[in-house]
């Protein structure tokens, strides 16, 4: 701990130091410490020098007088310096506390005690810590073993040699403006600081103490001030205040009568109530008003009568009352409350608080207390708004079995904090308690592991929520939660938030009984555990406001809104708290099964491929038809690919997706993220366009449909078709996992615009990197860009600077961009480039990479700060130079490194704008430009020119060309002309079709995987045996038909080698795609195929259909067929255009014999396959 020394005060002249009456601290029956008192050693006579006089008589063996005494009395006169200012009291009482700091310092002469304020206690000390001036070291080491007990791997609190010295109080004189909320706190004049004590007496209020022990626990967050725990009775100074002689009393029974008689309130005068304390109802606080029940029982029988005790001056009674103690209080009227005509007893301002002793009270007779001055009758409006702030329904009785909840009482060791947000706390490792339905006015202070608390008329709920793991002891409004004993352990204090706390908020806004909101909490752990990392812990997440709602709660509404039904009545808080039965949200509950669940990423992966595996057959992924007629080679290539789909309806319960939108510049491919790993997905649009939002890259996504594909890799050996049950054949399993939707079913919880600004300005594209973690995150990208502001390019037009990492002229956020339109677009592989600058080398390794040609449109703007643009400048200038300036506005594009992420986001016939952040230069696209190939061997000058997209740069989609309006499209018209043909599969398969480059779209109809043809080998950038992310071997190919519509015998098949496809995902039996750039060939036998070559690419249309038949299929078929009877079959005919029919075979009309290949699956033909190579 930092010790600060500090300046010594001026000298304070004070009198003779009289002899110190000290209490000591002995404990009487019930463990509560009686106040006995003995005379401590008198003092020397003699003077104080505040400036570092010597404390005659101060001098021990081995301790200096002229050095340590008078430093540590120096400190004593400092404290006394911030005591008297601030004291109102005589020079006596800082007198007699400067004489028990120096006694108690005199008993450790060689220990560095020295006077704390509590401003310094609250900057220098950062760690918990205690403070025993009058104890040895054995003592305290006793002491820190007995609190190692239920904790035996948390370390107790380090010892200090601090003395405090202060006020007690209730805060009301420090800040006008502060709600007093009944805590207590600790005060001298350089600060304040809360405190909670194990025992009070309403004396000690505004008086002077020394605290011989205490502990000082400072919160988590270190901007934030900790609090003091008094662990033993605090030295009062000045002398308790005097106790009426005899006060005239009314007890509960008479009463009662006051209560319940019909006579006007106004005419009944101020009562004085004495009685047993049966009841103690948690602080409340309600439109900024504080208050408390408690209920006072006749000695003789059980009845009992309602206080509300609610004025500031009066809240630290809470802590003086004790259940079971008898209690006077004294100025008391009767009030009713407005809507219930419930009536009880309040306190005025001059009520007092008072111990009961039968000798100083005598009983009022009734007649005598309805009489007297008139007091009138006030409603309790604390109360009223306390109903009016709670206007939540009960929840209707369900028809499923309810069980009623029992009250008990428990005295048990805080041994974990499950969630102090939430109000949650584990009690001895195996009950879970329950504060969130009661206000912690004092924000859970003294509540740390550790801890033993006492637990009174507390709601036992057994297993309320099914996937929850202790019994839970809820406490109510008529529960009462009493700290027995602080904890000895250097545990952390994290308070529940004051404000803006979703737990509470969700909690009685939706009047959740207890299966529910656990349920809640755990949404919301997990929530928070999930995706606190990628937007900072609380702020954006869980905090809502007026105007912006959090993510979180636009993520938990719906869901409560769904399973808590519409409300009726009102949650009426008196009868929880006032009512003869008891009535609570906690008196019934039952047993809740989750209706959805939102888990990590990780547990969905992995639930995932359980599922795929279970009960799986390599014998389900083949027909035996079809099986008995394969050769063992072909054999166990059909069973090395197939894949298994889940919808949010595979899981119980439903499960909810949740991830941050990111984009792998490794595997240029887009992924659903959050803390514990990445989901790869596939997102395209209901209308067939594809998915180019690149401001959603960093926002929070929500998806409640969707699919989700296993796809699964064996490695098997089978001798025959015989022996496909016997898994012993099946030598190693793999499968990848990644999710497909529509972006219509996405639900955005939370966007990164302000992120967006902020790399904008900073010019570096900001990313999620994880460096020990390699297996799983790499090189995530966050979005970066947004529209920007023109600005005029002409004072910049002529200034020859470097932008990449250069300042502009024009200001931080000063951009460079280019509009341009994406005519073709080639596949993502391995390349061997070679840069402008980089050495010519034969060993150079290939780099995974892509390639688009564009056109540029227009000419490069300058933009400044941010915002939304609606119109296309560019295409207004298009044109004015002439077809010949446009026809050299062409580029080739290369992506490599970091630029890979736009890989997705880049399609045919889309308008595009590259922004290039803390850039000024409008020829920063020129210079970057280099030909192809050398100069010298350019055979013609219109060869485009290649561009290298630079890491920093930023990917804009602004529109496609169909959405153009008739000008734009017109100023277009000149420099297009080259739009990519998209023919139709017959045309494409008609003999008079002529072109060697094909695009066309289709659905998939079946996929299947075959062996590589010899003479068609992948090339050699692409030919490396099992690549780095790909789980089939290079020598594999699949072969997809593709047919125009479901049903149609027109099919045309598209061969796609294994190398290829490690980068193409939702490739399934029911999608539509769109394949560019394939090439057209023709077999031996006349039959048109297509194959992927370097400069073909693929996109998705749409997903397959959600309701196919098997959610399992093999790599060769869509699914089999769903089998049904032939008298069923009339009513489903357009509902199943494929089926297996069941029925009796009564007549054979003709028959034909047919061979099939083993090796392709075709058909001979006059003594030869009839696959694609004849």
């Amino acid at each position: 701990m930092e010790r600060g020394e500090g300046t010594e005060p001026a000298g304070i002249p004070l009198g003779p130091v009289p002899a110190l009456a000290h209490r000591p601290y002995a404990v009487g029956a019930g463990g509560r410490p009686t106040h006995t008192r003995w005379q401590g050693p008198a003092a020397a006579p003699g003077r104080w020098n505040g400036a570092g006089g010597v404390f005659p008589g101060a001098q021990h063996d081995g301790w200096s007088s002229s050095s340590k005494s008078s430093r540590r009395q120096a400190s004593a006169a400092r404290s006394c310096a911030m005591l008297a200012p601030d004291a109102g009291c005589g020079r006596d009482v800082v007198e007699d506390g400067v004489t028990a700091c120096v006694f108690l310092a005199s008993m450790r002469p060689r220990s560095l005690l020295r006077f704390i304020s509590i401003s310094d206690l609250q900057r220098q000390q950062c760690m918990p810590c205690c403070s025993h001036l009058t104890w040895s070291t054995n003592e305290f080491k006793e002491w820190a073993h007995q609190g190692q007990g239920a904790l035996p791997m948390q370390s107790a609190l380090p010892r200090t040699y601090l003395i405090l010295v202060g006020y007690l109080t209730d805060g009301r004189q420090e800040d006008k403006e502060k709600l007093v909320d009944g805590c207590l706190y600790v005060k001298d004049n350089t600060g304040i600081i809360p405190c909670e004590l194990l025992y009070f007496q309403l004396e000690w209020l505004d008086s002077l103490f020394l605290f011989p022990s205490w502990s000082y626990i400072p919160q988590t967050d270190q901007s934030a001030t900790g609090y003091v725990e008094i662990l033993v009775d605090p030295v009062p100074v000045n002398l308790p205040k005097e106790v009426p002689d005899s006060i005239p009393v009314t007890y509960p029974v008479s009463a009662e009568l006051l209560l319940t008689s019909r006579i006007p309130c106004k005419k009944r005068s101020k009562l004085t109530v004495a009685g047993e304390l049966a009841r103690l109802g948690p602080l409340l606080c309600i439109h900024h008003k504080t208050f408390f029940f408690l209920f006072l029982k006749c000695f003789t029988s059980a009845v009992w009568v309602p206080v509300l005790v609610q004025k500031p001056n009066q809240l630290a009674w809470h802590h003086i009352l004790q259940l079971g103690r008898s209690y006077t209080i004294t100025g008391l009227s009767i009030s009713s409350l407005k809507k219930s005509g419930q009536r009880m007893f309040v306190t005025g301002v001059s009520s007092c608080l008072l111990p009961y002793c039968a000798e100083q009270v005598r009983e009022q007779p009734l007649d005598s207390a309805l009489q007297g001055e008139s007091t009138e009758s006030s409603s309790l409006e604390t109360a009223e708004q306390l109903s009016d702030s709670l206007e939540l329904g009960v929840e209707e009785e369900r028809p499923r079995s309810t069980k009623e909840s029992k009250i008990i009482s428990y005295v048990g060791t805080v041994t974990e904090i499950l969630n102090v947000q939430a109000g949650l706390f584990l009690l001895d490792n195996k009950v879970c308690l329950c504060l969130a339905y009661q206000q912690l006015l004092n924000s859970a202070r003294g509540l740390r592991p550790g801890a033993c608390v006492e637990l009174m008329d507390v709601h036992l709920l057994q297993k309320p929520l099914v996937s929850f793991p202790f019994i839970v002891l809820g406490a109510c409004l008529s529960s009462t939660v009493v700290l027995k004993s602080f904890s000895r352990l250097s545990t952390p204090y994290q308070p529940p938030a004051s404000s803006g706390n979703l737990y509470l908020q969700l909690l009685f806004r939706y009047n959740l009984d207890m299966p529910l909101y656990l349920w809640l909490v755990s949404l919301l752990e997990t929530f928070e555990e999930r995706f606190s990392c990628f937007f900072g812990r609380h702020r954006p997440l869980l905090r809502s406001t007026h105007r912006n709602t959090g993510a979180a709660e636009k993520f938990l509404v719906p869901l409560l809104q769904a399973v808590v039904p519409d409300r009726e009545e009102a949650r009426d808080i008196y009868n929880e708290i006032l009512a003869k039965v008891h009535q609570c949200p906690l008196q019934k509950y039952m047993t809740l099964n989750p209706p959805c669940q939102a888990p990590s990423l990780s547990a969905v992966c992995r639930v995932a491929e359980q599922k795929s595996w279970e009960g799986f057959s390599p014998s389900q992924l083949l027909s035996p038809l079809e099986a008995q007629h394969m050769g063992t080679q072909e054999l166990n290539r059909r069973l090395t690919w197939s894949y298994y789909t889940l919808s949010a309806g595979s899981f119980q319960p439903r499960l909810i997706l949740l991830g941050v939108l990111r984009v792998s510049s490794r595997s240029s491919s887009l992924q659903l993220q959050d803390k514990s790993s990445t989901l790869p997905c596939v997102i395209a649009h209901k209308d067939g366009s594809p998915f180019t939002h690149t401001a959603l890259l960093g926002s929070l996504l929500q998806v409640e449909n969707y699919q989700l594909i296993v796809e699964r890799f064996l490695q098997t050996d089978f001798p025959s078709w015989e022996h496909l049950e016997n898994l012993e054949h099946v030598r190693e399993k793999k499968n990848s996992v990644y999710v497909q939707f529509y972006f219509e079913d996405v639900q955005v919880l939370h966007t990164v615009e302000g992120q967006i600004q902020k790399c904008l300005r900073s010019g570096s594209s900001s990313s999620l990197r994880k460096k020990d973690d390699s297996s799983f995150t790499s090189e995530l990208e966050a979005p970066e860009a947004k529209m920007l502001k023109l600005e005029d390019p002409k004072p910049d037009s002529h200034r020859d600077e470097n932008c990449q990492g250069g300042q502009s002229s024009t200001g931080r956020t000063s951009c460079v961009s280019r509009l341009f339109l994406v005519t073709q677009k080639e596949g993502l592989m391995l390349r061997n480039y070679q840069l402008p600058g980089q050495k010519v080398g034969e060993g150079r390794e290939l780099q995974r990479s892509f390639q688009a040609t564009v056109l540029w449109l227009g000419r490069p703007q300058l933009w400044s700060h941010p915002r939304e643009t609606g119109n296309l400048p560019e295409l207004e200038e298009s044109g004015c130079d002439g077809e010949e300036s446009m026809t050299r506005q062409e580029a080739l594009l290369l992506f490599m490194g970091k630029s890979l992420r736009w890989f997705p986001f880049l399609h045919l016939d889309g308008l595009y704008r590259f922004i290039v952040p803390c850039c000024s230069d409008l020829e920063v696209f020129d210079k970057l430009c280099f030909p192809p190939v050398p100069a010298k061997l350019l055979s013609r000058s219109s060869c485009p020119l290649c561009l290298p997209v630079q890491d920093t740069w930023h990917l804009q989609h602004e529109a496609w060309i169909s959405c153009l309006t008739e000008r734009q499209l017109a100023a277009m018209s000149v420099q297009t002309g080259m739009d990519q043909r998209i023919s139709s599969i017959p045309e494409v398969l008609s003999n008079s079709f002529t072109g060697s480059l094909v695009s066309f779209s289709g659905e998939i109809v079946e996929r299947t995987l075959c062996a590589s043809p010899k003479n068609e080998k992948p090339s050699v950038t692409v030919s490396l045996q099992k690549q780095k992310g790909s789980l089939l071997a290079s020598g594999h190919s699949v072969k997809l038909s593709v047919s125009v519509a479901p049903g149609s015998p027109v099919v045309m098949d598209v061969y796609i080698a294994a190398t290829y496809l490690q980068h193409l995902w939702g490739l399934l039996p029911g999608a539509k795609i769109l394949f560019q750039n394939l090439e057209r060939k023709i077999s031996r036998f006349h039959n048109v195929y297509c194959a992927y070559i370097a400069s073909s690419c693929v996109s998705i249309i749409s997903l397959p259909a959600s309701h196919l038949p098997f959610p399992s299929s093999p790599a060769g078929e869509a699914s089999s067929p769903s089998l049904v009877f032939l008298s069923s079959l009339q009513p489903h005919l357009q509902n199943l255009p494929q089926a297996r029919i069941l029925c009796h075979l009564s007549c054979v009309l003709t028959l034909s014999l047919q061979w099939v290949c083993s090796l392709c699956s075709s058909i001979f033909k006059e003594g030869a396959g009839g696959g694609r190579n004849g």
